[in-house]
Parts: C-alpha cells; sequence; structure tokens
C-alpha cells in the first residue's frame, strides 16, 4: 500500500504541474474544441507508456548514463516543444466557435501532437524514473510494474480530460477567443522556454 501511495502522489505532483502538455492541451481546447482537447488527453497518456516501457526495461539506465544518447534525446524534445510554441506565436488565423477551419487537425493528428509531445519531454523520463526507484525491486513482478504504468497514464488522461472540458466551455472558449491571439503568444513563448530551458545550462534544473 505505501508503494501504490508514493506512486501516487509523485504522479499526481508531476501531472498537475504546468507544463508542456497543459500548454498544449488547452490550446486544442480553446481553439479547436472539446474533442480535439480530449484526443489530445489521450495522446499524452499513451506517449507516457513510452517512458514507462523503457524504464521497466532498464533502457532509462543506458540513456542516463550517455551523456551522447541523452543529450540527443533532450534536443529532440526541445526541439518539438520549441516548434509547437513558434507555431503558436506565428499563429495569424482566426477561430470561430461553430464554423469548421481547414487548420483543425483530425483525431489522429491531435493525438499525435499530445502523444509526441509527452513522449519527447525529458522531464516525463525524470518523473516515470523517479516513481518507479521508489517501488521497483529486483524481484518486482512485471506485472505489477506495468500496472504503476497504467496508474500513471489513467492520472494523465483524466487530468488533461478535466482541462479539456474547461477550457472547451463555450463561454471559455468565447473569453479566451476574444484574446486569442495574446493568449496563442503566451502559449508559444512558454513552449520555447519550456523546451529552451531542456537544453540551456541552469535554466532546466
Amino acid at each position: 500500500m505505501s508503494e501504490l501511495l508514493a506512486v501516487a502522489a509523485i504522479t499526481v505532483l508531476a501531472v498537475i504541474s504546468p507544463g508542456p502538455d497543459f500548454a498544449m492541451v488547452t490550446r486544442n481546447s480553446y481553439s479547436f474544441g472539446r474533442k480535439n482537447g480530449l484526443t489530445a488527453a489521450l495522446g499524452i497518456a499513451c506517449g507516457v507508456q513510452v517512458h514507462v516501457f523503457y524504464t521497466v526495461f532498464g533502457i532509462a539506465v543506458i540513456i542516463t548514463s550517455s551523456p551522447i544518447l541523452f543529450l540527443g534525446m533532450k534536443s529532440l524534445g526541445a526541439g518539438y516543444l520549441i516548434y509547437l510554441g513558434v507555431r503558436s506565436l506565428t499563429n495569424s488565423g482566426a477561430f470561430t466557435i461553430g464554423k469548421a477551419d481547414g487548420r483543425e487537425p483530425t483525431a489522429w493528428g491531435a493525438f499525435r501532437t499530445g502523444f509526441f509531445t509527452n513522449a519527447l519531454n525529458p522531464k516525463t523520463m525524470f518523473f516515470v524514473v523517479a516513481a518507479y526507484s521508489q517501488v521497483v525491486r529486483a524481484d518486482s513482478s512485471p506485472f505489477v510494474n506495468f500496472a504503476y504504468g497504467l496508474f500513471m497514464s489513467l492520472s494523465h488522461f483524466v487530468w488533461f480530460s478535466l482541462v479539456a472540458v474547461f477550457f472547451s466551455a463555450e463561454a471559455m472558449r468565447r473569453r479566451i477567443l476574444r484574446k486569442q491571439h495574446i493568449v496563442d503568444r503566451v502559449i508559444g513563448a512558454a513552449l520555447i522556454g519550456l523546451g529552451a530551458s531542456l537544453v540551456l545550462p541552469g535554466l532546466g534544473s
């Protein structure tokens, strides 16, 4: 029971901490509506499993012990976050509630964005490694190990689904969309800052 409580505490604190997942789901929700926000949340939940699998199978040890490999992973994740941020900063279109937009992502596109935002984020790796370091032992059952991972994914999905529902509510969307360009730029700057913090010394600590 104490192991489960440890995983639960680490997971809840990590999930609700603002970061690229939150920024991405928020923007998808107020820009494109609840369906896209929820689909992106599902993508995030599945992205968590990437970190779970390589942690359970010991690949995290290799990544953290190889500076070159870890730098490559950090750079890839940072590049993707910066790319999302630049897209948000340079967005010049105006979304209208009730009208279809040609740039609206497909369900697959929303899922893919959520998946890669999480899967390429080294900070999620640290969270997963930190959680498993509290509970995994040499004789731990693979079933139990992956059950912890499913709990992490479910927690991410529940939290970001709530975020999607909140920011896709019509009254909230109308308020945000009236200031869309300002909100887009704030989120874009946040994503770029988060990406830069992964690779610039001192900022990511």
